[in-house]
């Protein structure tokens, strides 16, 4: 009989909220319970979580308990919320689902909230919604960057006309299959990067076991909604960038900071929730004050990741535009899911853009639509309601569970094929349909950016079905 092995993700998906219960539940059972079935291991988990004081005493079980019962001392430190949260401006609200609304809610409630504003491709993740934009007063949130830290879009734009893919796309998929790497998939022998002599890495005791990993992961991307794609970039008369109007064939790339920036989340949310105690239903949105050793440490980490991301794109795109032989001409890249020191309303605040992207005025970008649908090149209109801020995509309308039982690979092949499109890889979980439509998310964000060219996919790298927890 196999030997139990429950994971932090089946431990979460039955309400477990991130924190130290989930390691020691997941020690605890594997331990103790490790000839019992999943199912009934869960259930038992169940159980403590719905009624952690009737196992206080268990000899086992009182361990997971002991962190989840709310004691007296506790509650006596815990922050309330304002009773009324701020004023925010949200675009698109009609396409906006409940679970992005409810923690978005929560997060205006802050007594450190200054401003926030929500995306139209907002949707649930965890504490920020995916799509929120949340500015601070001298704090900074961990999950209101999210897991994957400085995850962000990169477009290189070739003088070769979209004609050079003709005929070639077996040629276009093997450079694809060649130069990139998902996933647990990494290059037996990276390139070197000034970034990983950082000497933050040995100066933060956080990070120096990370660095080893973080160099085998350099140039590759990560799972779930990561890609590398050829495709068509349109641009219009009036480009900004001094070229000809017309059609050049063009690379787009979207992954983050990989192992690292997921560790650096999860270190740096558990310091701040070990310090900041919340509401539970408020627990993901504690924070660090930017002058606690914490907060600083954390500043350093989370720039740090930020430019490892930009790294891994960077050496990307190298080594495709070397095996084509070509050069590129306009290079556009943004990042979300970081946070930034910005001047807002007159007063410096700490802006969170966790799955949104910057649109200050004349701030270039790049907003993907999904793999059958054009992303937008645009330049930002620096609108203040929004905090100068845009939509990172589309962005999802289907849970990764939801589309994995609604959409067939037919449905998914039928929707690829209409669209012109090559895929390697990619799980229903990253099918069309899951996604929101492009257009309509532009629409609604016609006060946020200005419309400079198009990018329309035509062959298309993913992981293959194994995604992560959140966008």
């Amino acid at each position: 009989m196999a030997k139990l092995k429950l994971t932090g993700k089946d431990i979460r998906a039955i309400g477990f909220e991130e924190g130290p219960a989930i390691g020691l539940a997941m020690e605890v059972m594997n331990r103790h319970y490790k000839f019992h079935t999943k199912e009934d291991a869960l259930s038992i988990l169940k159980n403590v979580l719905a009624n952690p004081l009737l196992f206080e005493n268990d000899e086992v079980l009182g361990k997971i308990s002991d962190k989840l019962i709310v004691r007296d001392e506790d509650l006596k430190k815990e922050i309330p919320l304002r009773e009324n949260g701020i004023d925010y401006c949200v675009f698109g609200a009609e396409h906006i689902e409940n679970g992005a609304w409810e923690q978005m809610k929560t997060a205006v409630r802050l007594p450190v909230a200054a401003g926030a504003a929500l995306m139209p491709d907002a949707h649930q993740g965890y504490g920020l919604p995916i799509g929120g934009v949340l500015a601070t007063d001298n704090v900074v949130i961990p999950y209101g960057v999210g897991v994957d830290i400085g995850c962000r879009m990169c477009l290189s734009i070739f003088p070769t006309n979209e004609k050079f893919m003709h005929g070639k796309e077996g040629f276009m998929e093997k450079l694809l299959i060649e130069n990139t790497r998902f996933g647990r998939s990494v290059f037996e022998n990276p390139k070197d990067h000034e970034v990983i002599e950082r000497n933050v890495f040995s100066e933060l005791k956080i990070l120096k076991p990370l660095k080893d990993k973080a160099w085998q992961q350099l140039g590759s991307s990560g799972s779930g909604n990561h890609f590398v794609e050829f495709g068509i970039a349109q641009l219009e008369v009036d480009n900004h960038f001094g070229v000809e109007a017309g059609n050049y064939m063009a690379l787009l790339s979207h992954s983050g900071s990989r192992a690292m920036g997921a560790y650096i989340a999860k270190h740096y949310t558990a310091l701040a929730r070990e310090k900041c105690l919340l509401p539970r239903h408020a627990g993901h949105l504690a924070w660090l004050d930017m002058q606690s050793e914490e907060g600083m440490e954390y500043w350093l980490a989370m720039n740090l990741a930020g430019d490892y991301a930009s790294a891994c794109h960077h050496q990307i795109h190298e080594r495709i535009t070397k095996a084509l032989g070509e050069e590129v001409i306009i290079r556009v890249e943004n990042h979300h899911n970081f946070a930034w020191k910005e001047v807002w309303d007159g007063k410096e605040v700490i802006v969170h853009r966790k799955g949104a992207t910057p649109a200050h005025l004349g701030e270039l970008g790049i907003i993907p639509g999904s793999m059958t649908a054009p992303g937008f090149i645009v330049k930002g209109k620096g609108n203040a309601a929004s905090l100068n801020s845009a939509a990172h995509g589309a962005g999802r309308t289907m849970s990764r569970s939801k589309a994995k039982e609604s959409i067939s690979n037919k449905m998914m092949r039928d929707d690829l094929a209409r669209a012109n499109v090559r895929l390697i890889g990619a799980g229903i979980d990253e099918a069309p349909m899951a996604y929101k439509d492009i257009h309509t998310v532009m629409k609604h964000q016609q006060q946020l950016v200005d419309v400079i060219g198009t990018f329309l996919p035509r062959i298309v790298r993913m992981c293959g079905d194994d995604s992560p927890r959140e966008d």
